[in-house]
């Protein structure tokens, strides 16, 4: 099989690709939306596809970084976006906190326990796009 080197023709496929994804993440979403309605929440999430969409989505999101921040068009300062994006994660899990913190049935473990794993997991992504920024702006100046 000989590599396709026609730019139209690996942009169309590339466009099969993404149309195949589509029609897989909803046939996988339809399926666990049946566990949903039938087994519950439980059910679904027992459900070894569960762990497929969310490797899936998780991987989708990733890669739309790399692409959004080479689309950005002015250079920006990647340590002013870090500050920024912290502080609004922090005042985010803060809130979370305070809110769980104060509904009944929960106690201060929990208002501590969720903001952690939210800010655990918001700061991954804003650290990857500080790098990618970076590694973009090294590149810029380079040229």
């Amino acid at each position: 099989m000989q590599k396709i080197r026609d730019e139209r023709l690996t942009l169309k496929n590339l466009n099969n690709i993404r149309i195949a994804y589509i029609i897989q993440t909803l046939g996988i979403i339809g399926i666990l939306g049946y566990d949903l309605a039938t087994k519950g929440m439980s059910g679904m999430t027992n459900n070894p596809l569960w762990v497929v969409f969310i490797i899936t989505t998780t991987l989708s999101a990733y890669l739309s970084m790399t692409i959004s921040v080479e689309h950005e068009s002015k250079k920006s300062s990647p340590k002013k976006g870090l500050k920024i994006s912290l502080l609004v994660l922090v005042l985010i899990c803060l809130a979370i906190g305070i809110i769980i913190s104060l509904v009944d049935g929960f106690n201060m473990m929990n208002g501590l326990l969720l903001p952690g794993i939210i800010l655990l997991c918001g700061v991954i992504p804003i650290y990857y796009i500080y790098h990618l920024r970076n590694k973009r702006n090294a590149d810029l100046e380079d040229d």
